[in-house]
């Protein structure tokens, strides 16, 4: 899907390898295999942009940031997120693993400055989604879960079978219903703010 390096200006270029450069710095001894899927989720992300009409540069940076603090320890990251005022409704150690996009969106802002807000909202939204994902989230999020290194389950091969071929808003559902799925079938606690999503996205698609 288009040239591995991106249509992309100079400084376009010289940014996202700057960025690759700091993740290797920041996960590379911590957490290998993270920084893989990083990586991977960022050109699978440049790749669904190209498809979709959506900017790469933007999806290919949201996706290098996205876990960013992946590799903050839990109790770091929750207090954190408290020192943010970041409120779930919930007990935070309840939605631990949805913290850390919420958190970075917070605060990476002050350390790349020169990114836009849609950026820092795509990576927000790739943990727990939205009623009015933009096709930047929407991109990102998708990635997220289809990128090549992730097993190949049923629902992740059927999203994948779906690029190109049915609309992103399409995809992102596939992408969101079979995260509910996989909560579900994996018995772990699921976000109440996840249920009201998909209900609303539930009435929204059916013309309510």
């Amino acid at each position: 899907m288009g040239n591995p390096d991106g249509p992309y200006s100079f400084e376009q270029r010289l940014e996202i390898d700057r960025l690759e450069r700091d993740l290797v710095e920041r996960m590379g001894e911590a957490n290998p295999k993270r920084l893989a899927h990083s990586l991977s989720v960022a050109r699978t992300a440049e790749e669904l942009a190209i498809t979709y009409g959506v900017d790469p540069y933007l999806a290919r940076v949201a996706g290098i940031l996205h876990d960013w603090d992946k590799v903050v320890p839990r109790d770091e990251l929750m207090s954190r997120a408290k020192a943010l005022d970041i409120d779930f409704g919930v007990d935070l150690a309840l939605v631990e693993p949805l913290l850390h996009g919420v958190v970075a969106a917070r605060e990476l802002p002050e350390v790349y400055p020169e990114l836009p807000s849609e950026v820092f909202q795509a990576i927000e939204r790739h943990t727990i989604g939205a009623c009015d994902m933009t096709s930047l989230d929407a991109v990102v999020f998708v990635a997220d879960g289809i990128e090549p290194l992730r097993t190949g389950t049923i629902g992740i091969q059927e999203t994948r079978d779906m690029v190109g071929k049915a609309s992103l808003d399409e995809l992102f559902w596939n992408s969101f219903v079979g995260g509910i799925s996989y909560v579900l079938d994996t018995r772990r606690y699921l976000y109440p703010g996840t249920v009201e999503i998909y209900n609303e996205l539930v009435l929204r698609r059916s013309g309510r």
